[in-house]
């Protein structure tokens, strides 16, 4: 016995359903990753005086180095989430079996417009004081717009038959509208979180250079390095000239490049050391 071929679409409809659901917020996440790697490391390199550019970092390289600072606002997103979806489950059930309906159709509106009112609250400060903006104000206004759209579409479904009937296609756009406006703020949002932790990173480096790795590095000939902490010696012969330059300490290897710092750097006169990752030169480490 064979499907139908309605039933056939029907199993593709659902399938197609379930891609769509979940394709889009896995887009938007994998997004912000990349955008807070990026934003994060330019911010640091900035405030160590250095460009974005020279680490030479690739779109996983990115990601990989938001997940860390990341890690614990996603799970809490994610515990949000389910509360949030159990909540709503339970509530509509409340209202498809008649009980409260008329308290739930206003409980609903209510957390509409005292969502909106502090979205918009949010917006206006953030425009008008922006130095003052908490670095957390656009997830607020995020969070306000989702509860608004929640209030709105719990509100329309206890008053259903007494409401018109929003089309699919209506649906749809109120949908694409709200999930544009949650994404900017949450670009936006992540924007100042990111540049946050890494001037923080920077001026953790700055505090705890002389736990970085120390590195000696050996070189045939003069690399003109003009740090006052790093030293030069001598240790190779007329025929064989060695040069072995002391007080730095390893950052990163990154692009084909090294980065070094060295001993008392600072964000404020502190150099950072780049030398190729090559047989022109050789590095040994240790604590």
């Amino acid at each position: 016995m064979t499907d139908s071929p309605d039933e056939g679409r029907s199993l593709w409809s659902r399938v197609l359903g379930v891609i769509s659901a979940i394709g889009p917020p896995i887009t938007v996440v994998t997004a912000l990753l990349f955008y807070f790697g990026w934003a994060r490391a330019d911010a640091q390199a900035s405030s160590m005086g250095l460009d974005e550019s020279l680490f030479g970092y690739a779109a996983q390289d990115y990601i990989l180095i938001s997940i860390s600072a990341l890690y614990l606002p996603l799970v809490l997103l994610l515990i949000v989430g389910i509360i949030w979806l159990a909540l709503d489950r339970w509530l509509r059930r409340q209202i498809d079996e008649d009980r409260h309906r008329t308290l739930a159709a206003k409980v609903a509106g209510s957390a509409a417009v005292v969502a909106v009112v502090i979205a918009a609250v949010g917006l206006l400060v953030a425009f008008l004081q922006p130095t003052r903006t908490a670095i957390f104000a656009p997830y607020v206004m995020a969070g306000g717009v989702l509860v608004a759209a929640w209030g709105l579409r719990l509100r329309r479904h206890a008053r259903a038959g007494h409401a018109p009937v929003l089309r699919a296609e209506e649906r749809a756009v109120e949908a694409t509208l709200v999930l544009s406006i949650v994404t900017l703020l949450l670009f936006w949002g992540t924007a100042d979180y990111a540049q946050a932790v890494g001037r923080g990173l920077a001026a953790n480096f700055e505090h705890n250079v002389q736990s970085l790795p120390r590195a000696e590095v050996y070189s045939p000939k003069p690399l003109g390095i003009g740090a006052d902490a790093v030293t030069v010696s001598d240790v190779g012969t007329k025929e064989q000239p060695l040069y072995r330059y002391d007080g730095l300490r390893f950052l990163v290897l990154s692009g084909g490049r090294f980065f070094f710092l060295h001993d008392g750097w600072t964000t404020e006169n502190g150099t950072v050391v780049v030398l190729p990752d090559d047989n022109s030169i050789r590095v040994e480490f240790s604590r």
